[in-house]
C-alpha cells in the first residue's frame, strides 16, 4: 500500500470502438423488410446494450427489462412480460439450458422460444457454444437464420447457420471457410444491399417466366387445336420459331435488366413455400 501512495496519477485514457456510420440506417432497412436483427456479442451486457440503442436494434424508446425491474422494483420474470427490449446474458441461458435438462424433449428450449418472441433482443457475454444454442433455437422457430462474424468463436454458429456470413478483411480462415458468403468491404449495409438485389433478382425472374408462359400458350394452342380437333394448323413450325427468336427472347431477357419495384424493401420476406411460378 505505501508504494502505491508514492504513485503520482499523470492521465486516464479510454478507448471507444463506434459502428460504422452506415449500421443504423442498414438495421432500419432489415425491420423495414422484415428481417429480425439480433445482436450476440461477447461484450458486457452494458457496453452491448449501448451500442444496440446506437445501431437501432434497440429504440430509443424502447425499455429492458432491467430498467423495467429498476422502475417497478420487480423480478427479471415479472418485468420481462411489461418490457420492449430483452438482453440476455450468457449466464442466464446457460441457466434456462440447465433448468429444462430434466424435462421432456418437447418441453426443452421453450424458455429461449420466450425470448426470442421479443422484437429487440441482445444476447451478451456469449460463448461459441451459446451460438450454437441460439442459432439452433430461432431455426426451432422455423426461422431463415442468417450469421455474421470475423472470428474463430463465430465460425461454429456461422456453419450451423442457414446461411453463413464472413468478414472478408478482418475475417479469419476458420471463419471464411464457414460461411457461405464472404463481404469484401466487411459493411453490414452490404447485407442490406444483397437482400435487395436477391429479392429484385427474384421478381425479375417472375416477370421474365410470366411473359413467356402467356406468349407461348397461345402458339401451342393451334398444334393442341390440330391434334384433338382436327382444325388446320393457323400457323407453320417455322412462323413459331421466326415469333419465338424475333420477340420472345428479347423481350424476356429485358425483364431481368428491370430495376426493383419500390416496395421491395417494404415486403415481408417469402415463405419457404413460396414458388417462383404459381397459379
Amino acid at each position: 500500500m505505501s508504494e502505491l501512495k508514492s504513485l503520482c496519477f499523470v492521465g486516464l485514457i479510454s478507448l471507444t470502438d463506434p459502428p460504422r456510420e452506415a449500421v443504423p440506417d442498414s438495421v432500419m432497412k432489415c425491420l423495414t423488410a422484415g428481417v429480425k436483427v439480433i445482436m450476440v456479442t461477447g461484450d458486457q451486457a452494458i457496453t452491448a446494450t449501448a451500442i444496440a440503442r446506437q445501431v437501432n436494434i434497440i429504440k430509443a424508446d424502447s425499455k429492458t427489462v432491467e430498467e423495467v425491474m429498476e422502475e417497478r422494483g420487480c423480478s427479471w420474470e415479472d418485468a420481462f412480460p411489461h418490457a420492449e427490449a430483452v438482453v440476455i446474458t450468457g449466464t442466464r441461458l446457460m441457466e434456462a439450458c440447465k433448468a429444462e435438462e430434466g424435462r421432456p424433449e418437447a418441453e426443452k428450449g421453450k424458455t429461449l422460444e420466450r425470448w426470442l418472441q421479443k422484437e429487440e433482443i441482445v444476447f451478451a457475454r456469449t460463448t461459441p457454444a451459446q451460438k450454437l444454442i441460439i442459432v439452433k433455437g430461432n431455426q426451432d422457430l422455423g426461422r431463415i437464420v442468417a450469421v455474421t462474424g470475423d472470428g474463430v468463436n463465430d465460425s461454429p454458429a456461422i456453419k450451423k447457420a442457414d446461411i453463413g456470413i464472413a468478414m472478408g478483411i478482418t475475417g479469419s480462415d476458420v471463419a471464411k471457410d464457414a460461411a457461405d458468403m464472404i463481404l469484401l468491404s466487411d459493411d453490414f449495409s452490404n447485407i442490406v444491399i444483397g437482400i435487395e438485389e436477391g429479392r429484385k433478382i427474384f421478381d425479375n425472374l417472375k416477370k421474365s417466366i410470366c411473359y413467356t408462359l402467356t406468349s407461348n400458350i397461345p402458339e401451342i394452342w393451334p398444334f393442341l387445336s390440330l391434334i384433338i380437333f382436327r382444325l388446320p394448323l393457323p400457323l407453320s413450325t417455322v412462323l413459331i420459331l421466326t415469333i419465338d427468336l424475333g420477340t420472345d427472347i428479347i423481350t424476356a431477357i429485358s425483364f431481368g435488366h428491370e430495376l426493383g419495384e419500390l416496395d421491395i424493401m417494404s415486403r415481408q420476406p417469402r415463405r419457404v413455400t413460396d414458388h417462383m411460378v404459381t397459379r
